[in-house]
């Protein structure tokens, strides 16, 4: 690639054309939604329409606002049996036209882009020329060019053989990947290689699980499948929803410009607490509970908990019923509760149900001529003891109220728990119970079980009928990331809103720190979907990672999982990592020297320190004693030009320089120690230092 590149100057000008081309489309826009403001009247479906018509307004003008995104990032030329041989298609961001609407640009995700991506040596695909571009906004700085044919034998300007294994636009990734963190994850639509380019296009049925180690890639590549398969699935997939989770919203903040950027805006992104609405959040369990939370066991625990919260009543029902009394025996209640059960899915549906029962059985014991369950239902049903029967029998039961009940009576979980969990696992989920439901903070891992009963118990009864806003959504496509960490439980409720088993999941068994972690991905896969298939596939290719820090990490990663495979880095070599043996009483002083001296070495780029959870306060005071200002990625992603990183939220990060204190800490703390500092040492693409006053694992030594 090359400044001095013959075709420079052209393609210069067919750029800012093509931006011309965006401007004009913009002011038409504009101006269609000029012509719907006037006249607010008319009918509803009047109104109606120019509501939904302004709406598809308003998103085409949010595609077309690129900010400093280049529109323009390469060109094919195939062959054509028109008279000059070739045809020329520029691909960018988004397709483009002309006043004649005729293309000028075509959107990365059309059919005819997929050569830009995909094409080979040995197989071009019809390709004579792929031309990569170093843009900057809208200045070009450069041309890479790829020729095929046989004449060419597929040789890139690297000299490398553009073959199925080869990088594309080498150069043109190298520069992307030197360019400096901005705290926030970006696109790679410019830069997306074979096999990435093979996982985005692949068919939307069924779950496609992505395993790629750190600097593969399988971040953007999901987020970049979403965006394709909303491109050519728009309908349905718009009206259905895509759904995008993260692990952490430290996560959420690094990742939710990158759809925005490529022209997506209305894709959910969440962690898994925002599926489980009218709670607070911020407890905490011991690590016995959090394991048992996860466990697929806990689903027959809340079952039977439910089950156990309907019952018939001890002894039988006496009301006063006009100038006598009505009874409900023991033995109708049971009959009762049993037909209920054997007739609804969910809990709360079944309680108009019991009630209609209860009224005929009450009914049928008048000894005052016909008397009609209506008529009984409108006299007794305000009685205390007819009310506490049918609390008794069938309560409508939220799942906050579920939980709160079971986790605060140790009887209650005894009754539930003991077909399959142990006396020390059961009793690990006692709390105190509450004054007021609404003042609960629920730990992360109460998510899963919380959904898990808001799907048996079904919407809550709002005037004798199921609220509908209570049902669970489900989406079109699901995107998972850091899927590893999931526990059975929390896989089951990401499964619950999958419409028709369309999901795209992606992790590294390696970087798995939970502590259910799986060994394999059939044990993942055995709590999604099934219906349409699942495949696994594979990212081999790191481009994040210099070459020499992963050769220490994988030495790490090979003690954990001895197993797996660690991705083959393209960048070569790079900075050794650096080890910094702190004396006595020196840590503070060793680490500020290490942040100042990568800090320096970046430039412009961003740092971060990454500790064990436990030492985040007492580093965060070690980088104020040195005078060194920083921000906590808990509390402002990575928005700092150093940013204090505990090791529980580091997955999925990349930073320029990263500082990794006390690594024996992080190995010690952790579930799955050896995997969490494998995490910590591969967030950096540049430069890594790792500070320790304590002895280094045994991977790490010399």
């Amino acid at each position: 690639m090359t400044e001095q590149h013959p075709d420079l100057a052209d393609e210069q000008a067919y750029i800012d054309r093509a931006y011309d081309c965006l401007d004009r489309s913009r002011r038409e826009a504009w101006k269609l939604r000029g012509l719907t403001e006037p006249g607010l009247g008319g009918t509803f479906q009047a109104r109606y329409e120019r509501d939904v018509f302004d709406e598809a307004l308003l998103k085409r003008l949010s595609e077309l606002e690129l900010g400093d995104d280049a529109l323009v990032f390469g060109r094919i030329d195939r062959r054509t049996e028109s008279p000059d041989g070739v045809e020329e298609f520029h691909i960018g961001r988004l397709a483009v036209a002309d006043e004649n609407r005729e293309p000028v640009v075509v959107d990365w995700r059309a059919p005819v882009a997929e050569p830009f991506y995909r094409a080979t040596g040995k197989d071009p695909m019809g390709l004579l020329r792929r031309r990569h571009f170093a843009v900057h906004g809208q200045k070009l700085l450069g041309i890479e060019d790829e020729l095929f044919g046989a004449e060419h034998l597929g040789i890139g300007s690297d000299g490398t053989l553009a073959g199925d294994g080869a990088i594309r636009g080498y150069s043109t990734l190298i520069a992307a990947l030197e360019r400096g963190r901005t705290g926030q994850l970006g696109d790679i639509v410019a830069t997306i290689q074979a096999e990435q380019d093979l996982i985005i296009r692949s068919p939307q049925a069924g779950v496609l699980v992505v395993q790629g180690g750190p600097g593969t890639g399988k971040t953007v590549v999901a987020l970049h499948r979403a965006a394709y398969l909303l491109y050519t699935y728009r309908f349905p997939l718009e009206d259905q929803g895509v759904l995008v989770i993260g692990p952490n919203r430290v996560f959420l903040r690094y990742i939710e410009r990158v759809l925005p950027s490529l022209g997506e805006a209305g894709v959910e992104l969440v962690v898994l607490g925002d599926l489980v609405p009218d709670v607070s959040w911020g407890g905490e369990d011991s690590e016995v509970a959090a394991r048992v939370k996860g466990d697929i066991r806990m689903a027959d625990v809340i079952a039977k908990a439910i089950t156990d919260r309907e019952r018939a009543l001890r002894e039988d029902l006496v009301v006063p019923f006009r100038t006598g009394f009505l009874r409900l025996r023991a033995e109708e209640s049971a009959r009762i509760v049993r037909n209920a059960r054997r007739r609804y899915r969910r809990h709360n549906a079944a309680r108009k149900f019991v009630e209609s029962e209860v009224w005929a059985a009450l009914a049928a014991t008048s000894r005052i001529g016909d008397v009609t369950p209506d008529a009984v239902r409108d006299e007794v049903r305000q009685n205390d003891d007819v009310r506490a029967a049918l609390e008794r029998m069938w309560p409508v039961l939220t799942a906050p109220q579920l939980l709160h009940d079971l986790y605060g009576s140790k009887a209650l979980l005894r009754l539930a728990g003991s077909p399959w969990l142990s006396a020390e696992e059961y009793e690990s989920l006692h709390r105190e119970r509450s004054q007021n439901i609404y003042d609960i903070s629920w730990s992360d891992a109460d998510a899963a079980l919380l959904d898990e009963a808001r799907a048996l118990l079904g919407p809550r009864l709002v005037k004798g009928k199921a609220d509908d806003a209570d049902e669970i959504r489900t989406y079109g496509h699901i995107v998972v990331d850091e899927v590893q960490d999931l526990t059975p439980m929390e896989l089951r409720a990401v499964a619950r809103r999958s419409l028709n088993g369309s999901m795209t999941i992606v992790g590294d068994l390696a970087q798995a720190t939970g502590a259910l972690a799986p060994d394999d991905w059939e044990a993942v896969l055995e709590h999604l979907p099934t219906q349409k298939g699942n495949r696994v596939v594979g990212l081999s290719i790191g481009y994040r990672i210099p070459g020499l820090i992963m050769e220490m990490a994988t030495r790490v990663m090979m003690a954990a999982t001895p197993t797996l495979r660690a991705p083959s880095s393209v960048r070569e070599g790079g900075v050794a990592p650096l080890v910094c043996r702190s004396q006595p009483g020196e840590l503070a002083r060793t680490v500020g020297t290490a942040v100042r001296d990568l800090v320096a070495e970046v430039g412009n780029g961003n740092v971060a320190v990454v500790a064990a959870d436990s030492m985040v306060d007492a580093v965060a005071n070690m980088l104020e004693d040195e005078g060194i200002d920083h921000g906590r990625a808990t509390r402002a992603g990575l928005s700092a030009s150093v940013t204090l990183v505990p090791v529980s939220v580091a997955k999925g990060l990349e930073l320029d320089g990263v500082v990794v204190v006390e690594p024996a800490r992080i190995v010690g703390e952790q579930a799955q120690g050896m995997r969490a500092l494998y995490v910590a040492l591969t967030r950096s693409t540049k430069r890594l230092t790792v500070v320790h006053a304590e002895e280094l694992p045994a991977p790490m030594r010399d």
